[in-house]
């Protein structure tokens, strides 16, 4: 299933029941599925310019990079056992650096066909 819009991944996001599906995990301060909400790109809208934004998100991004580096490490280093969390991690981490690639290519896309207009 391919999420086209942030819309549809926030109805994906929605119908799953994260917090009872998470139970049999231990999840620490560092991964906290009551804390991941969307509304943040919702306020955004208001406040700040586009760059802004885009320097927010991608600093977000490079946290989680991260935050899975840092859980890997814990994993083979010992310090850790939970391979669940760090796998958990290191998806968060994975789709967030797509997401933000895909932003990326547009943003390029629309850059060049703003660029090709006449005046």
């Amino acid at each position: 299933m391919s999420i086209k819009t942030f819309s549809q991944m926030q109805n994906t996001l929605k119908s799953y029941d994260m917090n009872n599906w998470s139970k049999s995990v231990e999840i620490g301060k560092e991964l906290n599925f009551k804390d991941s909400t969307f509304s943040e790109a919702s306020e955004a809208k208001g406040s700040g310019t586009f760059g802004d934004f885009l320097a927010n998100s991608i600093a977000k991004v490079n946290n989680l990079q991260h935050e899975a580096n840092t859980a890997m490490e814990k994993l083979a280093s010992g310090k850790s056992k939970n391979l669940h969390e760090t796998l958990l991690t290191v998806e968060k981490a994975e789709i967030a650096f797509k997401t933000m690639n895909q932003v990326r290519t547009k943003v390029i896309d629309a850059y060049k066909e703003i660029m090709k207009m006449q005046i």
